[in-house]
């Protein structure tokens, strides 16, 4: 069983930042985030592997950035220059099996997730 907090979502005006952040309690070969806007299908954003690669979904290269601390337990989502279309909930991701792609169904834990809203 791995359990999962997130934080640090919130309101932003569109060119705006924010970092989530995930408390877990264990760390799985693969960690992600995922995300669900009303009306849509959860989907992945971004992921990284134990030995630290990474990778994003088009729509948020080069403006996100996934982070890990393993020593403190905490997995980050930098998002920077965020836009309306990001507005979402979020929720971080764990067990999912390599090459950690963004298949919803192999995911095996996901958190309680925290709302991100970008204002135009």
């Amino acid at each position: 069983q791995v359990h999962l907090v997130e934080s640090g979502g919130g309101s932003v005006q569109a060119g705006g930042s924010l970092r989530l952040s995930c408390a877990a309690s264990g760390f799985s070969y693969c960690m992600g985030w995922f995300r669900q806007a009303p009306g849509k299908s959860r989907e992945g954003v971004a992921a990284i592997d134990a030995p630290g690669n990474t990778r994003y979904t088009d729509s948020v290269k080069g403006r996100f950035t996934i982070s890990k601390n393993v020593a403190n337990g905490t997995l980050y989502l930098q998002m920077n220059s965020l836009k309306p279309e990001d507005t979402a909930m979020y929720y971080c991701a764990a067990r999912f099996p390599p090459p950690c792609d963004f298949d919803v169904r192999a995911v095996s834990y996901f958190g309680q997730g925290t709302q991100v809203t970008v204002s135009s």
